[in-house]
């Protein structure tokens, strides 16, 4: 994996969720690759997860699949994504995606995709993750999780500085000149920062 080049795309697997967010899937994952960037992604062939990997295949783009074994054995990986690397849990998976990646951009998802979001803004609050954070909006959806933000700020829970460490973008493509713009988070923010 060359980790100057991917980013980790954070999204849901449910083949349930409404078309638009399919749709904005894809021009996400097109966006990347037209940007030149490869993904890392939980190795899914559903939802939003399948989407991006698709779209990465139609275009003969670098795609790798970081999944859980246990998952392989109940058949939710993604037959097609020839770098599939597998692990024993959920934490290396996580792990090892964001260990091999130079941003990461987090489309809707459910507790999973908050789950990861929010290990990665604690490690970036925290100086152990420098890159760029990305959080596609796609109709509002995280509209809610906007406004907690706001409260975390507005009640002392972080300091208004910790909205510096993501980028909130409504639409794909929005995505590459948030990632190319994005403020570096390194030592200075870090000591400004902690609490």
């Amino acid at each position: 994996m060359n980790q100057k080049k991917n980013i980790a795309v954070f999204c849901a697997s449910s083949p349930l969720v409404p078309r638009k967010y399919f749709d904005a899937a894809t021009k996400a994952s097109s966006a990347l690759i037209n940007a030149g960037y490869g993904i890392i992604y939980g190795g899914g062939s559903n939802g939003l997860m399948g989407a991006v990997a698709d779209e990465a295949l139609k275009h003969n783009a670098p795609v790798t699949g970081v999944i859980p074994r246990f998952m392989v054995e109940v058949e939710w990986q993604h037959k097609k994504v020839d770098d599939m690397v597998l692990v024993d849990t959920m934490h290396q998976r996580k792990e090892l995606m964001v260990k091999n990646s130079s941003g990461i951009l987090a489309l809707p998802g459910g507790i999973g995709t908050l789950e990861e979001l929010f290990e990665v803004l604690s490690l970036k609050k925290l100086g152990q993750y420098p890159h760029p954070v990305i959080i596609l909006n796609t109709d509002g959806y995280f509209d809610g999780l906007t406004q907690l933000f706001h409260k975390m700020t507005d009640e002392s829970f972080m300091r208004p500085i910790h909205q510096e460490m993501w980028s909130m973008v409504q639409s794909p493509d929005e995505i590459v000149p948030a990632l190319k713009n994005s403020k570096p988070w390194g030592k200075d923010a870090i000591s400004f920062a902690a609490l």
